[in-house]
């Protein structure tokens, strides 16, 4: 129990933002529609503000434009039925049947395809139109989407990028921290540090898709911001290194099994190699050093990147005077490896590819093509 409390409380503190800025958007929403508005029954409007901000961040622009229309289809469709044939068992039935058949068709999300589904239910059940047909529902969608999106852009006011220089910053840091302990596994030939790293490797994924994350929402809040938009070859920039780290998390996955493999032969791992993983882990690190000193606008990137091409290819050298050696198979993976990783890290950080390829190559000992 007492473990229990103290992980909620952990989760509480990393997500205590989104609580109270969905809280808050979604009675600004209400109050607007209800209040200032007037509307009598102004149910969708605190609801479609949860959903937005429910969406993830880079999504809620779209997510907004499906709301509305989800809305209005279906409150459109519900309308005419029940004025047609009146409330009842089969209305329902034929509501559901139109709004769930006509945006399946339409290749609408699921979010869409729900949101559709249940304003015509709402219509058809709880709220059935009496008299004229008034759109407050589609109005109350648009206030609730509206106010969700003023909500998100009011975290990030001062600093639009701040968050995610923080999530690239973060991302680099677990990776290098997976390098370390992989690095201190085999140094001790501990089978289980091992395997717990292996374990860990089989987690980093979660990393990549949270710096995507991020990316995307830095991205929809530059677009939403006229004097920001000249950040936006920044962020496509960093959307391409994040295509290539998500290439680098695969090979060090790949080299964490490796390495679980080498401590199961119960042999001495070569000091070499120890070396060779540090240096890789110090190459992630400035990468990551790169990436968010550009974002900042710091002068000092260029630098990061010019420490973060010499750590990889002085991992890749080590890496071929092991090779000299013969080694064992799972010595010889992991240089493969690292020779991956190195590559998709200097490609990360905007060096050209072919360049890239020959210099590692070179650096391996292998001939130049």
């Amino acid at each position: 129990m007492r473990g229990w409390w103290k992980a909620a409380v952990g989760r509480l503190r990393d997500g205590w933002i989104p609580v109270v800025e969905a809280a808050l958007a979604a009675t600004v929403a209400w109050l607007i529609a209800a209040r200032l508005i007037g509307h009598p029954d102004p149910f969708f409007a605190p609801s479609a503000a949860l959903i937005v901000l429910g969406e993830s961040r880079g999504q809620r622009v779209r997510q907004t434009v499906e709301l509305i229309l989800g809305v209005a289809g279906g409150v459109l469709i519900a309308d005419l039925v029940v004025h047609a044939l009146g409330p009842g068992t089969g209305t329902m039935l034929i509501v559901l049947l139109l709004t769930l058949g006509i945006t399946v068709a339409a290749g609408a999300s699921s979010t869409l395809v729900i949101q559709t589904a249940v304003s015509a239910l709402y219509l058809v059940v709880v709220a059935a139109p009496k008299g004229e047909f008034v759109p407050f529902r589609f109005v109350d969608a648009l206030i609730g989407g509206a106010v969700a999106l003023a909500a998100s852009q009011l975290v990030t006011a001062r600093d639009p990028l701040a968050p995610l220089v923080a999530e690239a910053r973060q991302t680099f840091t677990d990776l290098a921290e997976l390098l370390d302990r992989i690095d201190d596994a085999l140094d001790r030939c501990d089978e289980t540090a091992a395997q717990a790293a292996l374990d860990r490797a089989r987690q980093v994924d979660g990393c990549v898709e949270r710096l995507r994350e991020a990316v995307q929402a830095c991205g929809e809040t530059l677009r939403l911001r006229v004097r920001r938009r000249r950040h936006l070859g920044q962020i496509e920039e960093v959307e391409a290194t994040t295509r290539q780290l998500d290439y680098a998390v695969r090979n060090i996955r790949v080299l964490a099994r490796n390495a679980s493999t080498l401590t199961r032969l119960h042999t001495a791992t070569p000091p070499e190699l120890g070396a060779a993983i540090r240096a890789l882990a110090e190459a992630v690190r400035a990468a990551g050093a790169a990436l968010a000193t550009d974002l900042t606008g710091h002068d000092d990137a260029d630098r990061h990147v010019g420490r973060a091409d010499e750590a990889a290819l002085e991992a890749v050298r080590i890496g071929a005077e092991l090779l000299d050696s013969d080694p064992p198979l799972p010595v010889v993976m992991i240089v493969g490896q690292i020779r991956a990783t190195a590559i998709d890290l200097l490609r990360g950080v905007g060096e050209d590819d072919v360049a890239v390829l020959t210099r590692v190559d070179e650096a391996l000992g292998l001939p130049a093509v």
